[in-house]
């Protein structure tokens, strides 16, 4: 999956640095909240639906094809609500910055057709658009 010029590369590592930021925003979010041990369960319940969904839906292996505007769909509530999470806890400059991340590396891995070589790599035939 890691082949071809070196910025292709790198934006497939910064496409997972960005999920794991995802998810890491999202437990973050649900122990600010809650505080304590209540925090660690409404972090972890933030996180374990959304990395269950993620992995269905949107992940290069996802068990469920979906169309680009799916895909799309699942990637903006995940960046979406990580970013909410960030900026409702008094972090607006990260909340932006991952979704501000998100949005050009999305629209970098179509121009460069790297959604397609993932979705090959990992043993599915691409979606016809």
């Amino acid at each position: 999956m890691l082949d071809g010029p070196v910025h292709y590369q790198a934006n497939l590592v910064l496409r997972f640095v960005l999920e794991l930021c995802a998810l890491a925003a999202l437990f973050y979010w649900g122990f600010r909240v809650g505080g304590g041990a209540i925090g660690v369960a409404l972090g972890l319940g933030a996180v374990l639906p959304a990395a269950f969904v993620w992995g269905m839906f949107a992940s290069p292996r996802a068990r469920i094809s979906l169309s680009l505007a799916g895909r799309l769909a699942v990637e903006l509530v995940f960046f979406g609500s990580a970013s909410v999470g960030l900026y409702a806890t008094g972090h607006p400059v990260l909340g932006i910055l991952l979704l501000g991340l998100a949005i050009i590396n999305r629209a970098l891995i179509l121009a460069w057709r790297q959604d397609e070589r993932m979705r090959e790599d990992a043993g599915q035939r691409p979606r016809v658009r």
